[in-house]
């Protein structure tokens, strides 16, 4: 059974560490220190083994927080760190944070005009940099301190100390003070910057655990940008909060992937639904290859398993299919968890099926990002999860089916937009209450469903609202398909009414293994458009298809950028 409060060892340290009901980060920091100090914390593959214990990543921490104060950067400074993951990172953002500053991450794949833009709007006074950036930015701002976070390019991060160092006392702000800001944009219009608290982490680090169990045996693969809500609280702080260990993905190449699960022995592994769609896709390509025979007996094992496992609660899969998760460098795992967007509730069931706790989730970055989680004891494939201990959700103007804006109030959620006090007030009451933008239902046992976004709401003909998201998460299990965006368009002579379209980027691979002309691409996608359309509603169906030659722009941690697909 799950302890219902797996926050209860800091009883400990409350009044002795930290006052209140919450820690800081970096007092959460000492905390695994004092109970881990000799437990592995940061680790990359590269291609070697380094690895970082708790009490070694502090004193180089304290170390880099040392030296940012002795340059004048005070309580409350704002300091960028961009770069790719890795324990420098890592390292550099917590050492602003016991500096007493607060952290801004960028996301380092923007250009240098748009990672300008943001050190600009965030009134950053200094800058981790990451080899790719680095002369350009430093050129950009020749009076701001730059530093590298990899060996060779400007003043290497871990070659900065100052004496006394180690006796660095952790900085005494107050829980409720900003730890980040966080840019949900930076390449179109004016950039947003989330506000998030310290109390905002930890909390919202604390209160998931209830749905879901981790701890110090467990290891995190940071492979998603950790610049983003989702892997840095996720993974990096829910992580250190248990003294697990943090690897962190260099590349978002499948054989790379592949690899560091092996050698990790990754435990716990996050991605988006387009990662997961992928590995599925491997694993079910070789089972396929084993003959018609043994790839039936295999899906009816599956089939068993998911039974057994949705009925009684034991997971007979994890040994059915060992040497099929072996071979697919994944039978470490414990749990995947799915974020970012909503996944096909028959990927979901697949990977449980093959013995894999897989569960999904849901939140924004300016909910830090958490809200709900599917336990893994009581999990529902079609929905994102249960609401998490702390948080409260309405849902405003629900209609006949009970679908509405998705309307939360909770610890986690953000101080506001950084300067922005109009925006912020658009989007969050005065007693807390913040609108998500998004579109969605409660079941009775407060698990949430959701439908899409409301300015990606479709409105047809008959006045039924249509969610692309939900017809786009129809055509996941199809390989042909690499990219698809489905949204609306007013047909010739209709102004008001919307039908609608689907813009697809057929896969490169199986054009080319299958050498396929335009007409037969053509009519394969027109094939599967008409089966999807048989399992849509009437008012769903797609009535125009528009197959692209280039891919649609995406973000780092791939999603589809829909304002940006101009056809």
């Amino acid at each position: 059974m799950r302890e219902t409060e797996p926050w209860k060892f800091l009883d400990a340290y409350r009044d002795r560490v930290f006052q209140g009901t919450w820690p800081t980060l970096p007092q959460l920091f000492d905390i695994s220190v004092d109970r881990f100090a000799d437990r592995p914390c940061f680790t990359v593959y590269s291609p070697k083994r380094e690895s970082l214990t708790y009490k070694e990543a502090q004193e180089r921490i304290k170390a880099v927080a040392a030296y940012l104060a002795s340059i004048g950067v005070k309580e409350g400074a704002h300091v960028a760190v961009t770069g790719k993951n890795s324990p420098e990172w890592a390292i550099a953002y917590l050492a602003v944070l016991y500096a007493g500053a607060i952290v801004v991450p960028i996301d380092y794949q923007l250009s240098t005009q748009e990672i300008n833009t943001l050190i600009k709007a965030g009134d950053v006074v200094a800058a981790f940099v990451d080899e790719e950036k680095f002369d350009e930015i430093s050129t950009a701002y020749p009076e701001m301190p730059t530093f590298g976070l990899s060996k060779g390019v400007g003043t290497y991060l871990y070659d900065l100390s100052t004496p006394g160092a180690a006796s660095l006392p952790t900085p005494a702000v107050p829980v409720k003070s900003t730890a980040a800001i966080l840019f949900t944009s930076g390449t179109t219009g004016i950039p947003k910057g989330v506000m998030l608290s310290h109390e905002n982490f930890v909390s919202d680090c604390f209160l998931a655990q209830s749905n879901l169990n981790i701890g110090c045996e467990d290891v995190f693969y940071a492979l998603l940008p950790i610049h983003h809500s989702y892997t840095m609280l996720a993974v990096f702080i829910e992580s250190l909060s248990v003294g697990a260990e943090t690897v962190f993905g260099k590349r978002m190449v499948v054989k790379q992937i592949l690899s560091d699960l092996k050698e990790a022995k990754v435990t716990m592994f996050l991605g988006v639904p387009m990662l997961f769609n992928k590995l599925l896709a491997g694993i079910m390509k070789g089972v396929r290859e084993k003959g018609t025979l043994v790839y039936g007996l295999i899906r009816t094992l599956m089939a068993i398993s998911g039974f057994i496992k949705k009925t009684f609660g034991v997971n007979p899969g994890k040994k059915l299919f060992h040497s099929v998760l072996e071979k697919a460098s994944l039978s470490s795992i414990r749990i995947c968890i799915s974020g970012g967007g909503p996944l096909d509730p028959k990927v979901f069931r697949q990977y449980n099926e093959l013995g894999i706790d897989f569960v999904q989730g849901y939140g924004l970055t300016e909910t830090s990002p958490i809200l709900t989680l599917n336990p893994v004891e009581h999990y529902k494939e079609t929905s994102v999860g249960k609401i998490i201990p702390g948080v409260e959700i309405r849902i405003d103007t629900p209609n006949e089916e009970g679908i509405g804006e998705i309307v939360v109030r909770g610890s986690m959620v953000m101080q506001g937009y950084y300067k922005m006090p109009e925006e912020t007030a658009q989007v969050l009451s005065d007693d807390g209450w913040f609108r998500t933008g998004d579109l969605g239902k409660l079941d009775e046992e407060n698990y949430v469903y959701l439908a899409g976004r409301i300015k990606n709401m479709i409105v047809t003909e008959g006045g039924k609202n249509v969610y692309p998201e939900e017809i786009e998460n129809e055509f996941q299990l199809y390989d042909e398909i690499d990219q698809i965006l489905v949204r609306g368009y007013n047909p010739e002579g209709k102004t008001v009414v919307e039908e609608i379209e689907a813009l697809i980027y057929p896969n490169p691979d199986w054009i080319a293994q299958s050498k396929l002309e335009k007409p037969a691409v053509q009519s394969r996608i027109d094939e599967i458009i008409t089966e999807v359309n048989q399992r849509l509603r009437p008012y769903q169906k797609i009535t125009r298809t528009l197959i692209l030659d280039e891919p649609l722009e995406m973000t780092t941690t791939k999603k589809l950028k829909r304002q940006s697909a101009k056809i």
